[in-house]
């Protein structure tokens, strides 16, 4: 009986310790992981605020990579920009020369630029995204070279674009110590959601972006040019569908682009707005033919995770003084009387705008203020500090306190006037 007790007591010692040295290292391993939306088919994906320009969630996000037809939403909004909607596009043998997708414009035809930009984002064809290029800058290497000045201003360093459609294209540049550096086309999951972001929230042509990237169906006509110059419909005429199946997928999806080449795969970048909160979804190298339909179920994955997870926050429910913050003292400077303390009221630099963001539960937002010691003369918009903000111990956003008004220096002419006015009080 002995003999027989122990061996129970040591078969239960035994998967004791069997279930300790499965379990813990599968505990820990769980814990170490970040939250997320779970397992995506996109090799790259991003999860943005569309109001602050923040990373909610990334998977491999700085990565550069191929990013087909998502190139035109670059190539649509710097047209809109820099071109007007009634331009006449003239057709050259090269953009008629472009491979599927395409419209089947023909050389020497004219286009409305409206009509090309339809073509272009509706049915994502190639040789509209050429007519329209060579259109706003004389070339397809011109324009590229306007897509990268914008991309650079809009934030984007990794970047870098050759073709106006997308299509998969390698460039040989000579450096200035006389080498030479291969570029490819491509950009990051990070980077072309910040280009989203710039089509829906800063460019000046947010409101014709959105018409075009959220129509349905659009038909137009070729156009004639008379030895006149009177512009009238030629007799082709052209019928473009919206194929951004996400529009129809979720309330409130916004706008987006949708693009495939061998080397990009399927790639899709959409915004979606519900209760002020807007997202945008990047996704590259979600998956090659037979997979169509895995950068719609990534986004709603990411979409769907985004509005779980995330609520919007202002920095006014920060509890701050801005009576003491926005009032700041000047030295030497000229006041109704000598001996008087002189101070100026400070100006927000987004006083407009007051700064959002989106926040898990867990997240904590503060503030950080710091001021300069002023000392006259002070002209007015003079930088006088900075609120830099955080989430949680990394700097999200900062915004400048401006001086509200110009104080001059105390000098003798001052000096004497208070002297004056002290003998005739």
């Amino acid at each position: 009986m002995g003999i027989l007790t122990m061996s129970k007591k040591s078969y239960r010692i035994f998967f004791f310790f069997l279930w300790v040295f499965i379990l813990i290292p599968s505990v820990l391993a769980h814990a170490g992981q970040e939250e997320g939306p779970g397992t995506l088919y996109a090799h790259s994906a991003v999860l943005m605020d569309a109001s602050s320009g923040r990373v909610l969630y990334e998977k491999n996000g700085q990565e550069f990579l191929a990013n087909a037809s998502t190139t035109k939403i670059l190539t649509c909004i710097l047209a809109l920009e820099e071109g007007k909607l009634e331009d006449l596009v003239s057709v050259s043998a090269y953009a008629a020369s472009m491979p599927d997708v395409q419209l089947n414009i023909r050389e020497g035809e004219y286009y409305l630029l409206e009509d090309l930009l339809y073509s272009l984002m509706l049915e994502s064809h190639n040789d509209s995204a050429v007519a329209i290029a060579e259109h706003i800058a004389g070339s397809c290497q011109a324009f590229s070279q306007k897509m990268n000045e914008k991309a650079r201003q809009i934030g984007c360093k990794d970047s870098w674009f050759i073709t106006p459609n997308g299509l998969d294209a390698s460039q040989t540049l000579t450096l200035t110590t006389g080498g030479t550096v291969t570029k490819e086309h491509g950009t990051t999951a990070k980077e072309l959601a910040l280009i989203m972001r710039y089509c829906l929230e800063e460019s000046p042509a947010v409101e014709e972006f959105l018409k075009i990237t959220r129509t349905s169906n659009y038909s137009f006509c070729n156009k004639i040019l008379s030895e006149k110059g009177e512009v009238s419909d030629g007799a082709r005429s052209f019928s473009c569908q919206n194929h951004n199946s996400f529009l129809q997928m979720m309330e409130g999806a916004l706008s987006g682009k949708t693009g495939f080449t061998s080397k990009a795969g399927y790639c899709y970048i959409g915004a979606l707005k519900q209760d002020e909160r807007t997202y945008i979804v990047a996704l590259l190298a979600c998956g090659w033919p037979g997979n169509r339909t895995y950068k719609w179920k990534d986004t709603r994955q990411l979409m769907e995770y985004g509005l779980d997870t995330f609520e919007l926050h202002s920095v006014e429910e920060l509890e701050l003084n801005w009576e003491e913050i926005l009032l700041s003292p000047v030295e030497e400077g000229q006041g109704e009387k000598i001996g008087e303390e002189i101070f100026i009221h400070l100006e927000r630099s987004s006083d407009e705008e007051i700064p959002e963001v989106l926040l898990k539960a867990e997240e904590k937002l503060t503030a950080k203020v710091e001021k300069k010691p002023l000392t006259a003369p002070i002209k007015r918009g003079e930088k006088a500090g900075e609120i830099s903000y955080y989430i949680n111990e990394e700097k999200w956003k900062s915004e400048s306190l401006n001086a509200g008004q110009s104080v001059s220096k105390i000098d003798p002419v001052w000096c004497l006037k208070c002297c004056f006015d002290l003998l005739w009080m």
